[in-house]
């Protein structure tokens, strides 16, 4: 059943149970929870072809392009992706064995590891981003370019207030 569908049957059996509650805010969750899935199913399946998985890939991105001339510390990777430092271990190991990416010593701190991309990595990168980007193009290629504007707005406006009611201004 598509997700329209399915929302106006859920819409109809409250509006039977509980006349007097405004379902919308439910509703308007259920409807980005599915959304949410079925893109991360669509974008699993473009990261396929490279053999890695979307945590794999972003942090292969994340290397690409932001990674200074010395290379990350783990814990500097882990901020600059907004994940814990075991979580980064995890995927820095996933790279690891796949000759994707290395770990050196840090040339100011012995104790310090400094993690870089390998050939390999930057040739990956080189090769699927193009994929990758296009396969999201053709995922919001419904969106005129007006609808996809307003979109991130209304995303920004949601995730900021989020943030705010975090304390994460």
């Amino acid at each position: 059943m598509s997700t329209r569908l399915s929302l106006e049957r859920i819409a109809q059996d409250w509006a039977e149970v509980r006349p007097d509650l405004d379902t919308r805010p439910m509703l308007t969750f259920i409807a980005l929870n599915r959304t949410a899935k079925m893109l991360e199913s669509a974008l699993e399946r473009g990261y396929a072809a490279s053999g890695l998985n979307s945590a794999s890939f972003d942090l292969l991105l994340t290397l690409y392009r932001s990674s200074p001339p010395e290379g990350f510390t783990p814990s500097g990777l882990a901020t600059s992706m907004a994940v814990t430092p075991a979580t980064v271990t995890n995927r820095i190991d996933c790279l690891l064995e796949r000759n994707l990416a290395k770990r050196e010593p840090s040339s100011e701190d012995r104790r310090s590891l400094r993690i870089h991309l390998t050939p390999e990595g930057r040739e990956m990168v080189e090769q699927f981003l193009p994929l990758h980007l296009e396969n999201e193009r053709q995922l919001l290629s419904s969106f005129s370019p007006e609808e996809h504007a307003a979109l991130e707005r209304l995303l920004d406006k949601l995730s900021g207030a989020l943030e705010a009611a975090e304390g994460r201004d």
